[in-house]
């Protein structure tokens, strides 16, 4: 199982030097990845950063650790774009970027951005499919019912050809994500309780098979606060999630009422606690 970490980034704010002090930090204690929340407009929700662009500042502060922005909010953004962002973000961090993509739950958000807060499912079924043939093909033909594209294509292509595609759900999956998870995506981000994962994670599993593709690689990762009300139970949170198979894990120390300096000090700790 895969040991990443969430970025702080309420905690932190517009603190740009606790940013990168905070990434380097779980680098050099060895972590696997990095992730970082999509939040673009809201009301009264502090300093949060665009993801990509936040991610980019730190391809150029570190050398090795994935980064996972988790997730773009993807029907709300033009596809190509899209497209054309994380290419350039892959390449930039020498291969390093695995994308969480979701529908999102905001219809203020979707109206702030000019999109269909109505079809985004649908919508973003579609999206992943384009995405996938604009990170492999150098030219690419494609009329579906949104997005229409003549022998034309993104340059350069990023370095992993696709980029990895995770997707975020609630926690109690609709059939019709579960479906989406097993047909279209590379792994997804599990907030379901370890009582509820396996009967989601069954069905994701059979709709794989049904789509010809090996369940195998389809890859979970769950989330364990190390800070807050539940912090004495999170080493026996971590060993659960492992014994379940989960191929990733997230700590996270935000949420606990720390100080800026005080994340990177829990952080090394809970890693040189980890069961």
């Amino acid at each position: 199982m895969k040991i990443g970490v969430s970025l702080p980034v309420r905690e932190l704010g517009d603190d740009i030097g606790a940013i990168k002090a905070f990434a380097q930090a779980a680098e050099e204690l060895g972590l696997n990845h990095l992730r970082v929340p999509e939040q673009i407009i809201r009301p009264g929700s502090g300093a949060l950063h665009e993801p990509l662009t936040m991610m980019t500042l730190i391809a150029g502060a570190t050398s090795k650790i994935e980064l996972v922005p988790s997730v773009l909010i993807l029907p709300a953004r033009q596809t190509v774009l899209v497209a054309k962002q994380a290419a350039s973000l892959d390449r930039l961090s020498g291969g390093r970027l695995r994308l969480g993509v979701g529908v999102g739950k905001d219809p203020a958000e979707y109206e702030a951005l000019g999109a269909d807060f109505s079809n985004r499912g649908a919508r973003c079924e579609e999206q992943m499919a384009l995405l996938k043939r604009l990170w492999t093909e150098p030219a690419v033909t494609f009329e579906g019912k949104w997005h229409k594209i003549s022998a034309a294509g993104i340059n350069p292509l990023p370095i992993q050809t696709p980029i990895p595609m995770w997707i975020g759900a609630s926690a109690t999956p609709t059939p019709r994500i579960r479906r989406r998870i097993g047909t279209l995506a590379d792994g997804w981000f599990v907030l379901a309780s370890p009582e509820e994962y396996p009967a989601i994670r069954d069905d994701i599993h059979q709709a794989a098979e049904a789509a010809g593709r090996d369940p195998a690689e389809i890859g979970a990762e769950a989330g364990v606060a190390v800070v807050g009300p539940r912090e004495h139970e999170w080493k026996s949170r971590v060993a659960g999630w492992r014994e379940s198979g989960l191929t990733h894990l997230c700590l996270r120390t935000l949420g606990g009422g720390l100080a800026p300096d005080e994340h990177i000090v829990r952080m090394r700790q809970a890693v040189a606690e980890l069961p």
